[in-house]
This record gives structure tokens, C-alpha cells and sequence, in this order.
């Protein structure tokens, strides 16, 4: 069993909910329907499971009066063998976009306050059937994405004592013993051949063949491929998988990583093709990092919609998106050129994503300066470079000389840590996922 953080998230959601149910939400096939049946069997006595999109006609227990009495009722007719009981039973409600008034159902679920019911679902932010929203102030939502790379230590087998000795490495920023930073760095390329999707993840440690993980990332990224088709409107279905598939090109093949329109098609412009990426944003299929015109909180104040990178939402769908030889290249660290220096990015990037950051990236042509990606952290900006090699952070010590009310930033490497005297902490690939 993959050992996944939500559990202890869904843990707190159960011991701080107020009269709300809860949506977790996530692309298709990150975990949400395993995490929430594994939560089930070590909390409560028992689970009503229905999944909307497996079963149809589940949805004729929410057609009449969506009073708690008149469901519950029609919930035990369905599932006789069932107590439903308040406190003891988890109600679950899968692929809920399929059943509008399920979704409206939460509002009174939340009310009663007697069940506990967690909804989840692919596409969520893709309004293709229905008009209403969920019950706004009657739900907590919860984001949940693929492993990263702590999870995935977890599942290599490395204690939670030995990495809370790699959070003691960053705290004190002394150098890491050369043989744990190779092993790391040796777990780290594996992570990102592998990617975070759990069913990749998973046939990756049941196999330790590179070919088979390739085989169902690809299998994923033909999944994506068919929701872009299936709930995309006619319009955006081939313009919102060209955009898609266009990521690796953008990310790996080029220098310049900013989401060009041409690289979809000679001529293509935003006019005609903004949209899609609007869509894919909203479906949960990638995330972007925007430009700032200035360095400085708050960010989104500086932040410019038209001039962005677009990242997968794990890497196992970039991975899959190119021939198997990148995977090799990454495991055996024989990676050079635009391949090596966008791997890393969109690694780091993966990173920050998955620990809930909004990023942001600078860049200035006449000055000749960019930043990599920038976050916020209690109110305070951090600018961060990512280098495939050790060459110096020359935009990075700029930045810091520049703005003094900076007081910190990161520069990751494929090296291990140090410390400069203008504030820039240099760290190793890996540790993106620990701070």
C-alpha cells in the first residue's frame, strides 16, 4: 500500500469539520479514490461507495426530496446489507460530476451534520453538464495530486527518522555525507523517469522495468487524451489536446521554455487558442507558472496572464509525452543541452505545485535577467534558479544585491548544500520537496 499525506489531511478534516462535507479534487488517477477507501477502513465501521460514472443509476436516489430522511432511506433500499449509521458510516460519492443533484445533495448532508460524506471526481472545474456550482460555505475542498518525492521515499522504504535527518541537513545547512546525497540523488532520477501517478509508481516497484512503467504512463496520457476529447467541447477537443501534447516540446526541446503558440502550429496564435489552455487549467491537466514585471510582494499584483509556462500536472505525463530513451537518459544521468536544464525545471516545478505554491517567474531581455521561479512564504518573496550544473546564479545574486527586503532565496543544484553571504541557500535537487 502507498503511503500518501492526504490520509493525515483527511484524518483532520474528520476531527475539525463544522456541518461541511468534503470535495477532494485532483487530475484523474492521482489516488483519490484508493485514499479514500483506504481512510475508510481505519475510521469507520463501514462505507457506502457509489460511483456515479460506474453506475448510473445510483442517481435515482437523489431524484426526489433531498432531505437527509428521504436519502438515507433510499441509500438502505440500495444497500440492504448497510446499517448507516451516523458517526460509523462513510458516505462516498465518486465521479460526482455525473449526478447534479448529488452535488446539491452536499448542502443538506452538511446541515444535518449526522454523516459524514467526502464527494470526489475527475474534471471538477469542467462545468460540461451542469449549471450550478457546489454549495458554496457547505463544503471543504481538498487537493490532492500524485506522489512526491517524500511519498515516494516513503514507498522506497526510507524512514521517517532519515528524513527528518535530511530536514536537519537544510535547518543547519551543512553539507550532506557524500554517500546518502548520491543515493538520494540516484532515488531522485528514478522519481523522475518514474513520475508521481501512483499506478505508475506502483508498477515500477512491483517490476523495477523501466518498460513496463513506460507502458502505463503512456496508457495515462491516452486517458488524458480521451477526457480532452470526451467532455471538451466540439470546438476545443483538438485545439485543447494539441496545446496538451505540445508541453513536452516546450519544456524539453527548446531554451526558452514560455508556452509558445507557434510551437502548437505554424502561425498559431493566442486569439485562437487561449481557450484551450483555459480549458486544460480547469480540467486539471496543467498548471502555469506566470511572468512578474517586478520582484516584489504581492506577486499576483505584478503577474501578467498572457506571458506564462505551462507544466503537467505530474511528471509521468511529460515523461510519457516523449520517446522511452528520455527515461533511460535521466536514470543513467546522461542527459545534456535544453533536455537536461527543462527535466529539472519541470521537476522543481512539480515540486512547488504539489506543495500548494503559485509560482511565478521573472524576466527581463534587455537586463538579461531571469529567475527561474518565484513563491511567496508568509508574506515574503523567494526567488529560486535551478541549475543542471553548477554554474553561478548570476540573475539570482543580481536580484538579491538589488532588493534588500529579500532575505532569502534558493538555488538547486546537482550538488549539495551551501550557503553565499547575500542570502542565496544552495540546495540539492531533492530537497525542493522539503522546504
Amino acid at each position: 500500500m502507498l503511503k500518501r499525506k492526504v490520509f493525515k489531511q483527511l484524518e483532520s478534516w474528520v476531527e475539525h469539520k463544522d456541518k461541511k462535507c468534503l470535495v477532494l479534487q485532483g487530475a484523474r488517477q492521482t489516488g483519490k479514490t484508493y485514499a479514500i477507501e483506504r481512510f475508510a477502513e481505519s475510521r469507520y465501521d463501514e462505507m457506502i461507495e457509489i460511483n456515479f460514472k460506474q453506475t448510473p443509476s445510483a442517481t435515482d436516489i437523489f431524484s426526489g426530496d433531498l432531505t437527509v430522511e428521504n436519502m438515507v432511506m433510499a441509500l438502505r433500499f440500495r444497500f440492504p446489507d448497510k446499517k448507516i449509521e451516523p458517526s460509523k458510516t462513510l458516505i462516498f460519492l465518486d465521479e460526482i460530476q455525473e449526478c447534479e443533484e448529488a452535488i446539491t445533495s452536499l448542502k443538506f448532508w452538511a446541515i444535518d451534520n449526522r454523516y459524514d460524506v467526502i464527494a470526489s471526481g475527475s474534471l471538477l472545474g469542467i462545468d460540461y453538464k451542469r449549471a450550478s456550482s457546489y454549495p458554496v460555505g457547505y463544503v471543504d475542498y481538498l487537493n490532492m495530486y500524485g506522489l512526491d518525492f517524500e511519498e515516494f521515499l516513503w514507498s522506497v522504504g526510507i524512514s521517517e527518522d532519515m528524513i527528518s535527518t535530511l530536514h536537519g541537513y537544510i535547518d543547519t545547512r551543512t553539507k550532506i555525507p557524500d554517500s546518502i546525497h548520491k543515493k538520494m540523488m540516484e532515488y531522485y532520477r528514478y522519481y523522475i523517469a518514474t513520475g508521481g501517478m501512483p499506478e505508475v509508481v506502483q508498477k515500477y516497484f512491483d517490476t523495477k522495468d523501466f518498460r513496463e512503467v513506460d507502458r502505463v504512463q503512456r496508457n495515462l496520457l491516452q486517458g488524458y487524451q480521451y477526457d480532452i476529447a470526451h467532455y471538451a467541447v466540439a470546438e476545443e477537443k483538438v485545439k485543447a489536446e494539441k496545446c496538451y501534447l505540445s508541453l513536452s516540446k516546450q519544456l524539453l526541446d527548446k531554451e526558452n521554455h514560455k508556452f509558445q503558440y507557434k510551437e502548437i502550429e505554424k502561425g498559431a496564435r493566442a486569439q485562437k487558442y487561449y481557450s484551450s489552455i483555459e480549458w486544460l487549467l480547469r480540467a486539471d491537466m496543467i498548471h502555469l507558472c506566470r511572468i512578474v514585471t517586478d520582484v516584489r510582494y504581492d506577486l499576483d499584483d505584478y503577474a501578467r496572464d498572457d506571458f506564462f509556462r505551462a507544466y503537467t500536472t505530474d511528471l509521468s505525463l511529460l515523461v510519457a509525452m516523449k520517446d522511452f530513451s528520455l527515461k533511460q537518459h535521466i536514470v543513467e544521468n546522461t542527459l545534456d543541452g535544453n533536455s537536461k536544464g527543462g527535466i529539472y525545471e519541470c521537476a522543481i516545478a512539480d515540486a512547488l505545485h504539489k506543495k500548494g505554491f503559485p509560482l511565478y517567474f521573472y524576466k527581463n531581455e534587455t537586463a538579461k535577467k531571469e529567475l527561474d521561479f518565484i513563491i511567496q512564504v508568509d508574506g515574503n518573496v523567494v526567488p529560486i534558479e535551478v541549475k543542471s550544473g553548477k554554474e553561478k546564479a548570476t540573475s539570482l545574486i543580481s536580484t538579491m544585491k538589488k532588493n534588500l527586503n529579500i532575505s532569502y532565496a534558493y538555488k538547486f543544484i546537482d550538488g549539495n548544500i551551501g550557503v553565499s553571504e547575500d542570502g542565496i541557500i544552495t540546495l540539492p535537487l531533492y530537497m525542493a520537496t522539503f522546504i
